[in-house]
């Protein structure tokens, strides 16, 4: 993805007083004014003139725009990880509550799951996946747990997680590629907070300089008061929500699949040491999903077809986790 990783000991420090100063000024701002129908419109219309609206729904109600979608997205998943966690992506009913009338928060809000949506419906995570950041983890590169540098996500910059589901945790190209209006002008996603989130540059086309963005990666924005950005340097995408939340806790999460009855209980896959080579992900004209890869010369795979009950799918798996022996189940939404 040609993404810079490397921070000098200097320009993260300089990054933290940037982001901290930053933050503290954004807090004071007032947000601009803009109306729960006009918001409403702006996520409905960045949805449709992306191309999403046949997969991805929005409906307006209560003070919130709720973005529907079965998180799976039309374009390559999963090719290309090395450090997988032997989880595969499986389509989960999701329902992403937007804000309306977005207001800047006190302080920011950190999340071990979701922070976003993106326009294709599609959750997006920060960049670790290594549990839930402090306040303080936001000025500090997790260099351990970035998922980037160690290699767990595709080529499109998402993975599946515990939750058997597929998000981003940095850019998401494959999706920008497919964008009927991609463009510098183009919101990608949106976060739960209200706020939009744009590519690398500003929307008018010119560059970000270093230390604008604050420590969520955002700034102020003159039509919605402020708005996220992705960037080539950690962290990447959104990291920290700045926007005031309702309930962070009843945010909506997608949960592992669950056996059928009479069915074995899935193990949540384990990283293999040292990670896997050749891991590639096709699908087939009967609807069947498959993971193929290799670790110590030795073949394994993951896959799994939809079965005549609704949101259940027939597993077959050799993995890593389970020391290379064959398992069969049924396991449903």
């Amino acid at each position: 993805m040609g993404i810079n990783i490397t921070l000098s000991t200097h320009k993260l420090r300089r990054w933290m007083l940037y982001t901290s100063a930053i933050s503290a000024t954004l807090l004071t701002m007032p947000v601009a004014a803009h109306d729960e129908q006009s918001h409403c419109a702006a996520i409905t219309a960045s949805i449709t003139d992306a191309g999403f609206s046949n997969d991805v729904t929005v409906a307006c109600s209560a003070g919130q725009a709720v973005i529907a979608s079965d998180t799976y997205p039309d374009h390559e998943v999963m090719t290309g990880i090395v450090g997988t966690n032997e989880q595969l992506p499986v389509p989960a009913d999701y329902a992403a509550p937007i804000p309306l009338q977005p207001a800047l928060s006190s302080s920011p809000v950190t999340r071990d799951a979701a922070l976003g949506v993106a326009v294709n419906g599609v959750p997006i995570y920060d960049y670790t996946a290594g549990g839930e950041m402090s306040e303080e983890d936001l000025y500090h590169h997790q260099t351990q747990h970035d998922t980037l540098i160690t290699q767990q996500l595709d080529i499109c910059g998402g993975h599946a997680g515990r939750g058997d589901d597929y998000h981003y945790h940095v850019k998401p190209t494959c999706m920008i590629e497919q964008m009927d209006n991609a463009g510098d002008d183009a919101i990608i996603g949106w976060a739960f907070d209200g706020f939009p989130i744009y590519g690398d540059k500003n929307p008018d086309g010119t560059g970000i300089a270093d230390g604008t963005l604050d420590v969520c990666n955002g700034q102020k924005d003159e039509t919605f008061g402020y708005r996220y950005h992705t960037s080539q340097a950690a962290p990447y995408i959104v990291q920290c929500l700045m926007g005031e939340v309702a309930s962070v806790r009843s945010l909506p999460r997608v949960k592992p699949l669950s056996p059928a009855p009479g069915e074995p209980t899935r193990e949540a896959g384990r990283p293999p040491a040292g990670g896997v080579q050749d891991l590639t992900f096709t699908e087939d004209a009967s609807g069947t999903r498959r993971m193929d890869y290799t670790y110590k010369s030795e073949a394994y795979y993951m896959q799994y077809a939809p079965t005549e009950q609704s949101g259940c799918y027939a597993f077959q798996t050799r993995t890593v986790t389970d020391a290379g022996v064959t398992k069969q189940g049924e396991y449903c939404r």
